[in-house]
């Protein structure tokens, strides 16, 4: 049997992409993730999740990896509630890895309030039968998630690598952190508008947006 976790990474980020990632196992390999220690990606220092995505990866029978762009996540929920719409966004891009993996049953970690909706959002886009186990904080629960939580980050994290390789420190990306928002106070200041990289429609960026850009406009 082959048993498969999905989760994400950057759901809530203002800079880079979401990353949902589905790590599918032999039953009989399940017992190596657990001898491995892979746990929530977010209790894991980076290094650590670097080593055990490569040991994930050995183990697994296979690895899907999707990231969701900033222009289609803001293209997707600019009409509508945005929760309500990025949860359809995450939900859609779950069954299309679900689809790639092909496993008997498969734990996802739920981002609606309501566990079993977001189960029914996704069985309604698959193509075959499946066993979804939907769950809140199924990645601290299921080691097999806890694995596609790691997968997720490390992707993630990549991806943020990679852009403050061009622009310079970003921070995490997360309006929590103070580098990012300045890093956007910035580009607001010198630009005027963001780069394709940053998610528009989330209101951190729409307030940096709204303050800086009237400051601008004030000194010219």
């Amino acid at each position: 049997m082959l048993v498969a976790g999905i989760d994400e990474a950057g759901r809530g980020s203002i800079i880079g992409p979401l990353i949902v990632a589905g790590v599918a196992v032999k039953e009989e390999n399940l017992a190596r993730l657990v001898e491995l220690g892979v746990k929530d990606s977010k209790l894991l220092p980076s290094h650590k999740r670097r080593a055990f995505a490569v040991e994930i990866r050995n183990i697994a029978h296979e690895v899907c990896v999707r990231s969701l762009p900033p222009l289609e996540i803001d293209a997707y929920v600019k009409s509508g509630r945005k929760l309500h719409k990025l949860n359809r966004l995450e939900a859609q891009t779950m069954a299309n890895v679900i689809e790639e993996l092909r496993p008997d049953v498969v734990y996802v970690d739920a981002a609606d309030v309501v566990e079993d909706r977001y189960k029914h959002h996704i069985l309604e886009l698959l193509r075959f039968k499946v066993k979804i186990v939907s769950e809140h904080k199924a990645d601290r629960t299921y080691p097999v998630v806890s694995a596609a939580s790691i997968i997720a980050k490390v992707e993630r994290d990549k991806a943020i690598a990679e852009l403050a390789s061009k622009h310079g420190d970003i921070g995490c990306g997360y309006p929590t952190d103070t580098k990012t928002i300045a890093f956007l106070e910035r580009w607001i200041q010198d630009v005027g508008e963001y780069p394709d990289f940053v998610r528009k429609s989330w209101r951190p960026a729409r307030k940096v947006r709204s303050e800086k850009g009237t400051s601008q406009a004030k000194l010219i």
